[in-house]
């Protein structure tokens, strides 16, 4: 059985180096930046009807929709490091959700600019702007409570009776983020695919994020076995509710979508200041 252990260490923390390596993040952010300015040049080759009819029809002609790029790119990687930071502790894991729900708020407004005609005009596009000032508020809002939620937070590393079951307890989740892996690549892919063969793609965060509050539940039934205690327990099914919290924030309308969000990081905090200054030592 240690071997299993053992195996799943080993892949996943050799992806885990390679993934944190100061090499990789900068031919990454490179890549962003290159991506970025392709998307541009292309829209204004397509807006001055230089493309070709095959490739115009996939481009785009507002500007604003290499922000959205761009950003839906950062989401990608942040998700990436969510998945690698999943298995050091809970509530790491839950802070990096709500920092991808911040980010989501801010594409999302992006997104809406888009829609708009270039030039900006405000008469007539009052509900679109509305929408943007929800959403960029909101993700503000979100983003300055977060800065609470990691103040609230101890450092506390999750303990067992033994070494080996802490031990035995990361390598689970381990595994279970490898899992998480391969299923976004595959949700990645598959949206790909869709959008080349002309299908449409739906915004595949969304049901990233199902398959998140799935994976928080079954962490803690994992966590069962190791830390069978009622304060663990609680708590973590706390986090993996909040999870759910953000999934309803990422489906609900414009305005509701903000209260949703600011309510799942509020609970998160609650969660927080019960748990340390209530049941400290659990």
């Amino acid at each position: 059985m240690d071997l299993f252990y053992q195996q799943f260490t080993y892949r996943f923390d050799t992806l885990h180096m390679f993934w944190e390596h100061e090499r990789v993040h900068k031919k990454i952010s490179f890549f962003l930046v290159c991506v970025f300015l392709i998307n541009l040049l292309l829209i204004e080759l397509n807006r001055q009807q230089l493309l070709p009819q095959s490739l115009a029809t996939f481009i785009p002609t507002n500007h604003f929709h290499a922000i959205g790029t761009a950003f839906t790119i950062i989401l990608i990687l942040e998700v990436l490091s969510l998945i690698f930071i999943l298995p050091c502790s809970f509530s790491r894991a839950v802070g990096k959700q709500f920092e991808l729900l911040a980010l989501i708020l801010l594409r999302d407004a992006f997104k809406e600019l888009s829609h708009l005609p270039e030039p900006i005009n405000f008469t007539g596009n009052e509900d679109a702007i509305l929408r943007i000032m929800s959403d960029g508020f909101g993700s503000l809002f979100i983003f300055g409570l977060l800065g609470a939620y990691y103040i609230v937070q101890k450092h506390s590393a999750e303990t067992g009776e033994q070494t080996g079951d802490l031990y035995r307890f990361v390598s689970a989740k381990k595994a279970v983020s490898l899992f998480l892996l391969g299923s976004f690549v595959v949700m990645g892919g598959d949206n790909i695919y869709r959008l080349v063969s002309g299908q449409g793609h739906s915004d595949f965060f969304h049901f990233f994020y199902t398959l998140l509050i799935i994976t928080d539940i079954l962490i803690v039934l994992i966590s069962q076995c190791f830390l069978p205690s009622f304060f663990s327990i609680f708590r973590n099914s706390g986090y993996a509710l909040a999870t759910m919290f953000i999934r309803l924030a990422l489906v609900a309308p414009a305005y509701y979508n903000v209260l949703m969000g600011v309510a799942a990081i509020s609970f998160a905090i609650l969660l927080t200041l019960i748990s340390n200054r209530l049941f400290p030592g659990k």
